[in-house]
């Protein structure tokens, strides 16, 4: 394989960056940078559904050892959690970053300087979770990054609830991307995720946008990825989330087959205790059938999370 070099490079050689940050700044006049389109203007203090406005907040930059082989290799992913989310879901499991909004506001020049130090610490990535709401910042942060030696992977690690539109905005930036596909049916979607029923349409309009721009995951001779989709999925309990009708499509919509998680670590958390068809664990045979769901579509890769 040839040397690696990020996507992002080559779209700031070409000088695709900075008008993508003015564009990107100018959404947040009305805002729509996620499926939401709440149309607020951030700019000027406003908030919509997510509740951020113009001012950057993260909840912490860490080398992160619990998210997907290819990613983690022996140094770690250089996770970036952002403050605040625009899915809130009733049984999310870090509920004090997505619904309370824990997290400290910071400039630019601040996340960029946590980009580098995760280089230098030898993390394979940059891996932006829950990053929507702020890319405006993220790309004037990445601009600054760049002139200063960025060159590891960027992981776009989302819940999938964002717009096509944006999406599309980041077409040769983004090297990886890490998209949730959480539900299959609209109604579900909108009783646990904030009424959120138009979930399904949306994500997988934007998961095949990202498998367009990225393809299949690409491994380096290390097993680390530098480049694709990887696409994750929660087995939840009375298969809520519709593991069967999710392996169906990946396998009918996306050729060739991406990376797949399908995970098994669904507990109640938050606000789930008010659903109680979801305050359970899943079980063994719930699980044993999520994984024989994916194993007879052979058409996709799956990683299991057991």
């Amino acid at each position: 394989m040839r040397e690696f070099e990020p996507a992002y490079l080559e779209a700031e050689r070409s000088h695709k960056l900075q008008p993508l940050e003015e564009e990107l700044w100018n959404v947040l006049k009305e805002c729509r940078l996620c499926a939401r389109s709440c149309g607020v203007n951030r700019l000027d203090g406003d908030t919509g559904f997510c509740r951020s406005s113009d001012k950057l907040k993260v909840h912490g930059a860490a080398p992160h050892f619990g998210e997907e082989p290819p990613l983690v290799g022996r140094h770690g992913s250089g996770t970036i959690f952002f403050s605040h989310c625009n899915i809130l879901c009733c049984f999310c499991q870090n509920w004090e970053i997505a619904h309370r909004g824990d997290g400290i506001y910071g400039t630019c020049d601040e996340l960029a300087r946590m980009m580098l130090a995760l280089q230098h610490q030898g993390c394979h990535n940059v891996n932006f979770v829950t990053p929507t709401h702020f890319l405006p910042q993220i790309i004037k942060a990445l601009r600054i990054a760049i002139s200063k030696g960025l060159r590891i992977p960027l992981v776009y690690n989302t819940g999938g609830y964002d717009n096509p539109e944006i999406i599309k905005r980041l077409d040769g930036i983004v090297d990886i991307y890490l998209p949730d596909l959480k539900y299959m049916d609209g109604n579900n979607a909108a009783r646990y995720s904030s009424n959120a029923a138009d979930y399904p349409a949306i994500a997988c309009a934007v998961i095949k946008e990202m498998h367009r721009q990225t393809g299949a995951l690409i491994l380096d001779a290390d097993g680390i990825a530098q480049r694709g989709l990887m696409i994750r999925h929660l087995v939840m309990p009375g298969n809520v989330a519709g593991t069967d009708q999710f392996v169906r499509w990946v396998a009918r919509e996306l050729s060739p087959g991406p990376y797949v998680n399908i995970m098994d670590q669904y507990h109640p958390a938050y606000r789930s205790f008010e659903f109680p068809e979801i305050a359970r664990r899943i079980s063994n045979d719930e699980w044993r059938q999520a994984v024989a769901w994916a194993r007879n579509l052979s058409e996709i890769d799956t990683l299991t999370g057991r």
